[in-house]
């Protein structure tokens, strides 16, 4: 079992590279559509008139604001992983269950933002940039675990051919 300590550091750096990817990711899109910070900004004002109706900020509020909740949810979700990278090595049926888990929340999550991109408050982030994005995200985090826990692969191979 890893100290709390290594679980947190692991989180937040696979979180962080996971956010940094995105970023990256939706700077060159928005570069080459000639609109730097267009994905920030829209996702920025879609999340703050969730919070406060009517209230019209700039683009760099927007982007800024996004940003903060985007960096945010990043290192928890890395803290999850990490989280539940800690608990496979104890028990490998679990690494069995996130696997299964990731394969569905991934379907789900392009079909959500299928439906998200026919938004008009959304409509030009394609759900194919989003996509990308996702997978960009979930390759540079899951990569970063798979190679700080190299005992995973096997965890899973054990896990996986029923002698557990």
């Amino acid at each position: 079992m890893a100290s709390s300590n290594t679980v947190i550091r692991e989180g937040i750096t696979a979180g962080l590279l996971g956010a940094v990817g995105v970023a990256i990711w939706f700077l060159g899109v928005d570069l080459i559509a000639g609109q730097p910070l267009y994905t920030p900004s829209v996702l920025g004002q879609a999340l703050l008139s969730v919070l406060g109706h009517g209230i019209q900020h700039g683009v760099l509020f927007n982007a800024a604001a996004y940003t903060v909740f985007h960096l945010l949810s990043f290192m928890f979700v890395g803290f999850l992983l990490s989280e539940i990278v800690d608990i496979s090595r104890r028990v490998p049926q679990v690494s069995v269950g996130f696997v299964l888990f990731f394969v569905v929340f991934e379907v789900g999550f392009y079909g959500v933002a299928a439906m998200i991109s026919q938004s008009d408050f959304i409509g030009r982030l394609a759900w194919y940039q989003i996509g990308a994005a996702n997978l960009l995200a979930s390759a540079l985090m899951g990569g970063y675990m798979w190679r700080t826990h190299p005992e995973l692969g096997p965890t899973l191979e054990h896990a996986l051919d029923g002698s557990v």
